[in-house]
């Protein structure tokens, strides 16, 4: 017998297998974990390769030519994500994310959203589908992503200034271009368009007014995101969080804000309007204002490995069970047991130590899993 040779990227993180309980019992749409938080979220990395290296994410040092990205026969195939997508469907999920890397390197991604946007939740209506990209490609993409059934996009974009932009995507990626993608994705109806910037002390903290700003007035929706111990290979230090509290105080002090309702419960961002009907803003407060206690998300890695948190160390491999036969019954108990047990509050106890949590357990890579 040949032995069978495993890719050293399928061995980057711990896998604790997916189990299937002796007794299967039919979705009903209400599943819920340890401390009764739905399963309303589903996030789909469809590549963990992207052609940015942004330094709060895929530094170069350590994400180089030399780095081991998964094999595409390792990849889940789209009709394996679609299926998987439609077992979570029927356990609860209302609004699937596709990530990366940068999910728009996916070769005929498009095909994949149409075979997504064809399911339905157990009431019959659509899936809320969405997709988180840099934007290098989305002037590009965003008709025939539209056409194939995507709602919305949302676009991480971290400085208006140039200099600024191509410093943190360290690829010399200029920000007129993901600007335009955001015009494109606007005019084709991929929208409310939401800017996600990423807050890094000493980095680009001074770019939070320009860029509030810059988007005031207009249809898309800007969000900032404290810099968070994702993964670690980006040197996460809490002297480089700039806090949510000082980004609204920033931009008030100039543009006044007021504090606003949440669209739904769960919702990670904090909402602020413009004083004087000039849109809004909003703030994800993940390090300061932890809010593991309605968090409703799952993540599913590019290979297949299921995460019930964005700091988890460990996946549960589906993939393994999709690939040897089992049914849409046996794979639905797996994940009804999976989320069932799960008791995650990292973001919370990591208020109580800070520090010392951030560095004392590994954690997977937000390239891996999107964010």
């Amino acid at each position: 017998m040949v032995a069978k040779v495993i890719p050293v990227a399928e061995q980057r993180y711990p896998d604790n297998g997916a189990h299937i309980p002796a007794v299967l019992e039919a979705p009903t749409g209400l599943l819920a974990d340890t401390r009764g938080r739905a399963l309303r979220d589903l996030r789909i990395s469809v590549t963990d390769r992207c052609n940015f290296r942004c330094v709060y994410c895929m530094p170069k040092e350590v994400f180089d030519k030399d780095y081991a990205f998964l094999p595409h026969s390792s990849l889940l195939s789209f009709e394996e994500i679609t299926r998987l997508a439609r077992i979570f469907a029927a356990h609860g999920v209302q609004k699937i994310r596709l990530t990366g890397g940068e999910p728009l390197l996916r070769k005929n991604l498009e095909k994949l959203v149409e075979m997504l946007a064809a399911l339905r939740t157990p009431e019959g209506r659509p899936l809320d589908l969405t997709l988180t990209t840099n934007g290098s490609l989305l002037a590009r993409k965003a008709q025939s992503l539209k056409d194939a059934g995507l709602t919305r996009v949302t676009v991480s974009l971290d400085s208006l200034d140039d200099a600024v932009f191509k410093r943190m995507n360290d690829v010399d990626f200029p920000v007129a271009e993901v600007l335009h993608g955001i015009e494109v994705a606007q005019q084709v109806g991929l929208g409310p368009v939401k800017v996600n910037m990423v807050v890094k002390g000493g980095v680009n903290d001074s770019e939070i007014v320009p860029m509030a700003r810059h988007f005031k007035n207009t249809p898309v929706i800007l969000r900032f995101i404290e810099y968070m111990d994702v993964g670690a290979s980006n040197g996460w230090k809490m002297d480089e969080v700039v806090p949510s509290a000082e980004v609204v105080r920033r931009i008030s002090a100039e543009m006044p804000l007021v504090e606003a309702e949440p669209n739904y419960s769960g919702e990670t961002a904090a909402r602020w309007r413009y004083a004087d009907g000039g849109g809004e803003v909003g703030v994800i407060a993940s390090v300061t204002q932890a809010f593991c206690s309605d968090c409703t998300r799952a993540r599913l890695s590019t290979e297949g490995r299921i995460y019930t948190c964005l700091f988890a160390s460990a996946g549960h491999d589906l993939r393994a069970l999709l690939r040897t036969g089992r049914s849409d019954a046996e794979i639905e108990g797996a994940v009804a047991h999976l989320w069932s047990r799960r008791g995650d509050r990292y973001s919370e106890l990591r208020t109580i130590n800070t520090e010392g949590l951030s560095t004392s357990r590994p954690k997977v890579e937000m390239s891996y899993i999107g964010g």
